[in-house]
Formats: C-alpha cells, sequence, structure tokens
C-alpha cells in the first residue's frame, strides 16, 4: 500500500509541476492537469491512510499523511482560485508544494528503510 501511495503522490507531483509552471510562467494552468494532480494526490492519501492507520506507532508515514491531509485543504483552497478564476497565490503555491515535496521525502526514506 505504500508503494501504491508513492506512486500516486509521484503522479500528483509531475502534474503539480507541471500547474505550478503554467502558473509561475503566466500560462493558463489545464483544467483536467489540475483535476489529474487532484484525483491522484486524494488517491494517494487514501492509500497511506489504509497503510498508516492500522499501525500502533505511524512514526514517519503518520506525519506524512497528516502534512498531506492538510496540504490537500491547501490544495482545495488553490483548486477554488482555479475555478474563480482568480489569480493564484504564489506564495501558498510555494508552500503547497514544499510541503508535499517534505511529506514524499518522508515517505521515501520509510519505504527504502533509511
Amino acid at each position: 500500500m505504500l508503494l501504491a501511495a508513492i506512486c500516486l503522490f509521484a503522479a500528483a507531483a509531475v502534474a503539480g509541476i507541471f500547474l505550478a509552471t503554467a502558473i509561475f510562467t503566466q500560462r493558463k494552468a489545464a483544467m483536467a492537469v489540475a483535476l489529474v494532480h487532484g484525483f491522484a494526490g486524494a488517491a494517494g492519501l487514501a492509500c497511506l491512510a489504509l497503510f498508516v492507520l492500522p499501525e500502533e506507532e505511524p512514526g514517519r508515514p503518520g506525519f506524512s499523511l497528516l502534512v498531506l491531509t492538510l496540504n490537500a485543504l491547501v490544495g482545495f483552497y488553490l483548486f477554488s482560485h482555479h475555478v474563480r478564476k482568480k489569480p493564484w497565490p504564489k506564495s501558498i503555491i510555494v508552500v503547497h508544494g514544499l510541503a508535499a515535496v517534505t511529506a514524499f521525502l518522508l515517505l521515501l526514506l520509510t519505504f527504502f528503510g533509511l
């Protein structure tokens, strides 16, 4: 289940990089890419929750689940800007990306036993 979560978060990251690049270069961010980003992230969260919740000591994966769940709320806020065709708050985009990368790296460390 952890590997599935990692793969889904990697797919979400690729779509997120595409979205952030479009936003920071003043190009139109495609709604389809935003939906792929969100659905991949949500599926990754579901897989990670299935991995973490049965554990007595969730450790790093549990912390990643917490960070990514809170980050998903930030993602909903950013998506609301997309839907309303409002300018994106670029500082929040950066925080959203950094939080996701941090949690993803913790998952990779856990997966590789480091």
